[in-house]
C-alpha cells in the first residue's frame, strides 16, 4: 500500500496556540487590549512536512490586498520606535542595526509566515530517534570574502567564524568514494531514457559513448570539451568577452561552435536552478563561471575560464543553510528564544517560539501577521501600520518603519510613495522556484551507482543531489551510505515559448496552483527513474517530503540578455525604488538586485542609516 505523505504531518501548518490574555505595554496610551499573539510551548514550524515555503495561510491576505481588498483597524493598539515588515535576514539585520544605534529601542518585527527567516527556512525530519536537518531556501554563505565590510562584521558579531567551515565541511567525502555527476537523458529527446554516470570524471570519449545521443552529437560533445579550438578567431580577449556578453549560450553553441541540436537540448535547462531560465537567455560569457560537475562545453579554449567565486570553495554551509544565520540573529535580538552561545550549538538548539513576542520585551517578532498598509499619520510624526493576524486587522504606530519585504509588494502597502519610486519597485519580478527535501532511509543506491548528483535533461525536477557533507557541533552528517539522507531536488517552472519577467509571473501562478500530490508524484517517479537500477524503491525508501514552494523566490538579477542598459547604478530601478520616503525606509535583497545574504544584510544596514537621518 502506498505511504500517504501528502496529508501526513500537515493538518494545519499555521496553527497558533493562544495563551492567556496579556496587556500591551502601551495601554496607558492606547487602552487595554488582550494579547492574541503568544505562541504556545509546542509551536515548532521547522518540524512540519508537506507544503512549506510560501505555505497556505501566508500569501492569501497579500493577494487579496493586491486585488483591492482593504481592512479597517481603528486606532493604534501599540507604539514602537521601529516596526520592521519582514522577518527575513534583511529585516532581522535591520532590527539589530537599529537597536545597536538606539539602545533600548522598542522594535516590532512583523512577518506573514509561521516562521522567521524569510527564504532562509529550516526543515527537520525525524528518523531512528534522530533529527535530520535540511535547508528549505537560502543554502550557504556564498563567497564570504566578497561580502561588504558591514555584512562580514555582522557575521562575526552574531558568532560566525567562516574559517571553521574548513573543518566542518568534508570536501573530500564524495570524491573519495568515487561519486560524480550524472545525466539522465529523456526518451522524447534522445530516443531512450538512460542514466549515464561519470560526467566530468570519465574521459569525454567514454562518457559520450554511453549516452543515447546520435553519433554526431556524441562526436560534438567530445569535440567541444577536448578540442583546442578558438570559436571566435580574430578577436582579442576583451573583444571576445564583450561579444559573449551580448549573445546567448544557445547562440554560441549553434552559430559559432556548430553544435548538434541534441547538444543544445542536453544543456537547455542545465542552469535552471541558478539562472532560472533556459540557455537562450543566458549570456554565453556567464557559463564560464558555472561549474556544475564538469562545466559546460565549448568555451574552454575560446576564452580562459572566468570563475565566480575566486579561490573560495562553496563550503560555508550550515546543515539548515542560512536558517542558522537567521537563528543567530534572533538569538542576538532575543537571547531567551534561542538557547546557546555559539555557531555550533545553534544547529541543534530548539527555538522557543513562545519567547518571540512577549509583553514588555524591547524587541518582539510577531509571526502569522501580514501587513496590508503603512502610511504616515496626520502630522507625519509617525507611521501607522495595519496588519492582519488570524483574520483580524490590527494597527500599530511606529516612529520609523522599514519595509524588508518583497519590492513588488511595497507599492500596495505604501500608497503615499511617488510614482517614479513605485515604478522602480515594480520593476523587480522575483523568480519562482521550489526546493524539495526528501528524507530517505539511506543513500546506498547513489553510492552503488557512483553518483552524487543527477541532472534530468527534460523532467519536472531539474536535479536530485546528496546533501552537503557538513557536521557542526553535536550534529553529525550521515557519512555512511547506510545512514539516512536528506536529498535536495529543485524545480523551476520552464516555458520554452516565454522569455523575460513574464515567464516568472506565469511560473508563480503555476506554483501556487500545483498541489502537493503532484510534487510528490514527480519525486517518486524521478527517484525511481534514476536509482531503481541500484535497488532503490520510492515506496519503500522515502520517509518524508517537504516542498518549499517559493512563488516569490530569488531576487531579480540584472544580468540576463534582455536587461536594459542603465547609465549608472543610481539610474537603476532598484536604487530608485529603495529611496527613503519620510519615515519609511526599504531594505531586502531585492533593493540590491542580488539574491544572496550579503545583499540582505547590507541593505538592512543601509535602510537603518537612511532612517537615522530623519
Amino acid at each position: 500500500m502506498k505511504k500517504d505523505i501528502t496529508r501526513r504531518d500537515f493538518l494545519n501548518g499555521t496553527q497558533v496556540a493562544i495563551g492567556a490574555s496579556l496587556l500591551s505595554p502601551w495601554t496607558e496610551v492606547f487602552g487595554a487590549l488582550p494579547s492574541k499573539f503568544e505562541l504556545g510551548p509546542d509551536y515548532y514550524p521547522p518540524a512540519i512536512t508537506g507544503l512549506r515555503g510560501s505555505h497556505d495561510g501566508s500569501w492569501e491576505t497579500m493577494h487579496a490586498r493586491v486585488s483591492g481588498a482593504t481592512w479597517s483597524a481603528g486606532a493604534p493598539e501599540e507604539a514602537y520606535d521601529l516596526v520592521v515588515v519582514g522577518a527575513g535576514i534583511s529585516g532581522l539585520s535591520a532590527a539589530h542595526f537599529f537597536g545597536k544605534a538606539n539602545p533600548g529601542a522598542r522594535i516590532l518585527v512583523l512577518d506573514n509566515h509561521d516562521d522567521f527567516g524569510g527564504h532562509a527556512k529550516r526543515n527537520e525530519f525525524g528518523i531512528n530517534n534522530e533529527t535530520r536537518i535540511g535547508y528549505g531556501g537560502t543554502e550557504s554563505i556564498d563567497t564570504p570574502s566578497g561580502y561588504t565590510e558591514i555584512a562580514r562584521e555582522l557575521l562575526v558579531e552574531i558568532g560566525i567564524d567562516v574559517e571553521r567551515f574548513y573543518d566542518y565541511y568534508d570536501q573530500d567525502l564524495y570524491s573519495s568514494m568515487g561519486l560524480s555527476h550524472s545525466v539522465l537523458y529523456d526518451e522524447a529527446t534522445f530516443g531512450k531514457r538512460k542514466l549515464v554516470t561519470g560526467y566530468g570524471k570519465r574521459s569525454w570519449e567514454d562518457f559520450a559513448a554511453d549516452t543515447p545521443m546520435s553519433d554526431r552529437a556524441k562526436a560534438d560533445l567530445v569535440r567541444l570539451f577536448n578540442e583546442d579550438r578558438d570559436y571566435l578567431p580574430g578577436k582579442t580577449y576583451d573583444e571576445k568577452v564583450a561579444y559573449l556578453a551580448t549573445i546567448s549560450y544557445r547562440d554560441f553553441l549553434e552559430k559559432h561552435a556548430d553544435a548538434d541540436e541534441q547538444i543544445i537540448r542536453m544543456y537547455e535547462r542545465w542552469g535552471m536552478s541558478y539562472w532560472c531560465v533556459g540557455i537562450d537567455e543566458i549570456p554565453a560569457i556567464q557559463v564560464q563561471g558555472y561549474d556544475d560537475g564538469g562545466g559546460m562545453p565549448g568555451l574552454k579554449y575560446t576564452v580562459p575560464r572566468v570563475g565566480n567565486r575566486g579561490d573560495e570553495p562553496y563550503i560555508f554551509h550550515f546543515p539548515d543553510g542560512n536558517a542558522s544565520v537567521a537563528r543567530l540573529l534572533v538569538r542576538k535580538l532575543l537571547p531567551e528564544a534561542v538557547p546557546g552561545k555559539t555557531m555550533e550549538d545553534v544547529v541543534t538548539a530548539r527555538v522557543n517560539y513562545s519567547m518571540l513576542d512577549r509583553e514588555g520585551a524591547p524587541v518582539r517578532i510577531r509571526l502569522n501577521s501580514t501587513v496590508v498598509n503603512a502610511v504616515h499619520n496626520g502630522d507625519a510624526s509617525a507611521v501607522d501600520i495595519t496588519y492582519v493576524h488570524q483574520g483580524d486587522a490590527h494597527k500599530v504606530r511606529a516612529g520609523k518603519c522599514i519595509m524588508a519585504c518583497y519590492n513588488s509588494a511595497i507599492p500596495y502597502l505604501c500608497p503615499e510613495l511617488p510614482e517614479e519610486q513605485v515604478e522602480g519597485l515594480r520593476y523587480n519580478v522575483k523568480v519562482p522556484l521550489t526546493y524539495t527535501k526528501v528524507l530517505v532511509k539511506n543513500w546506498r543506491a547513489f553510492a552503488d551507482l557512483g553518483t552524487r548528483f543527477v541532472f534530468y535533461t527534460n523532467d519536472f525536477y531539474k536535479q536530485v543531489e546528496l546533501d552537503y557533507p557538513v557536521s557542526l557541533g553535536d550534529y553529525r552528517f550521515g557519512s555512511s551510505p547506510d545512514d539516512p539522507m536528506v536529498l535536495h531536488m529543485c524545480y523551476v517552472p520552464y516555458f520554452a515559448d516565454i522569455q523575460g519577467p513574464e515567464q516568472w509571473r506565469e511560473g508563480r501562478r503555476k506554483l501556487l496552483t500545483t498541489p502537493f500530490a503532484e510534487f510528490e508524484h514527480h519525486v517518486r517517479d524521478q527517484l525511481d527513474q534514476a536509482l531503481s537500477g541500484a535497488g532503490f524503491d520510492a515506496e519503500r525508501d522515502i520517509q518524508a517530503i517537504t516542498v518549499n514552494r517559493w512563488a516569490h523566490g530569488y531576487a531579480y538579477n540584472p544580468h540576463l540578455l534582455w536587461e536594459k542598459h542603465w547609465p549608472d547604478e543610481n539610474a537603476t530601478p532598484w536604487v530608485i525604488g529603495r529611496q527613503r520616503y519620510g519615515r519609511i525606509a526599504i531594505a531586502n535583497s531585492d533593493s540590491g538586485a542580488a539574491a544572496n545574504t550579503n545583499s540582505a544584510i547590507t541593505n538592512g544596514y543601509r535602510a537603518v542609516q537612511d532612517l537615522l537621518k530623519v
